[in-house]
């Protein structure tokens, strides 16, 4: 099974995870673009017993578009966001694909709040 590790920019921050993400989706929102600093933010799913986490992190909660509450947690030294958990998907851990520093990552496979995508991106081919 295919281990991967994703870190905050200074590495104190780190999360491990065994396999296969369940998904990985763009995200357009606008408080992803805020959060990321790009045009939309990437995230893979993983189940909560694929990922193990050490370092110390803060954490920043708040309303999803959709209206559901999502916890972010953050290097407190670099800022960095590493992953987050959706409380409408309980039972896992979102990501930041960035984090895993991985040009050979599995693409997007799902694009969300497109009526908020910038007109010149381009989205990935739907599951």
């Amino acid at each position: 099974m295919m281990a991967r590790k994703a870190t905050c920019s200074c590495g104190q921050l780190q999360i491990a995870c065994e396999g296969d993400p369940v998904k990985v989706a763009q995200c357009h929102c606008l408080a992803c673009q805020k959060r990321t600093g790009a045009p939309y933010g990437i995230a893979a799913f993983f189940g909560k017993e694929a990922v193990s986490i050490s370092g110390d992190s803060l954490t920043y909660s708040r309303l999803s578009d959709s209206g559901f509450p999502i916890q972010f947690h953050f290097c407190g030294l670099c800022g960095s966001t590493v992953y987050w958990y959706p409380a409408r998907l309980p039972d896992r851990v979102a990501i930041a694909v960035g984090a895993f520093a991985d040009p050979d990552f599995p693409p997007p496979t799902l694009s969300v709040f497109e009526d908020t995508k910038h007109s010149w991106v381009s989205v990935p081919d739907q599951e």
